[in-house]
């Protein structure tokens, strides 16, 4: 079907096919494929070889039994390195399997309570709110109004403030208290280690 909704697709996605481009290439040219007439090389032991040919430099990783590396092809000339190609992708690839380990993501937990809450029923939310930011997780504690309750959002305000005053030595306040329709909020992150 033709209609301005399908022309508006169309031209957005002429668009976005325009603008999509790739931000870093980390496929390096190695050996027989790099074919400049002129590179900067660079030994194994970072030392600088000097301005030669490309097949001179491939002579000399040869000789070493190392690999020739397009490092920097945008410069001019470009600059190759002679490496251990292999063992160069194995550390690479170790390095960020080691970072992908280390990384923790936040995640937003919630807490939902009524006005009308018993103190068991706080106890127990309380304890499980204490065990996400202790995780390191920042918690949204929710209070829900229904009815007439809507009449003493103050009691709501006031359960908010009693939980955050409990978790006080877990996390700090973010977001105080804010009414928003039937539910109010607030926002704890916890505290640096």
């Amino acid at each position: 079907m033709r209609g301005c909704c399908g022309i508006r697709i169309l031209c957005f996605r002429a668009i976005f096919n325009r603008r999509c481009f790739i931000i870093s290439n980390t496929a390096y040219q190695i050996n027989e494929e790099i074919r400049d007439k002129e590179i900067r090389l660079i030994g194994d032991d970072g030392a600088q070889l000097g301005i030669m040919s490309a097949n001179d430099a491939l002579k000399i990783a040869a000789e070493q039994e190392l690999d020739l590396v397009k490092i920097a092809p945008a410069s001019v000339p470009p600059v190759c390195k002679i490496m251990d190609y292999g063992k160069y992708r194995f550390e690479q690839a170790k390095r960020d399997k080691e970072a992908r380990k280390n990384q923790h993501v936040v995640e937003v937990k919630e807490i939902r309570m009524s006005p009308g809450i018993g103190a068991n029923d706080f106890n127990t939310k309380l304890k499980s709110g204490q065990k996400f930011l202790a995780d390191g997780d920042r918690l949204k504690v929710t209070v829900r109004f229904r009815g007439r309750e809507m009449a003493h959002t103050n009691i709501g305000e006031e359960l908010l403030k009693k939980f955050a005053e409990e978790c006080s030595e877990f996390a700090t306040v973010d977001k105080n208290p804010k009414l928003e329709g039937r539910f109010m909020a607030m926002f704890l992150s916890p505290k640096a280690k």
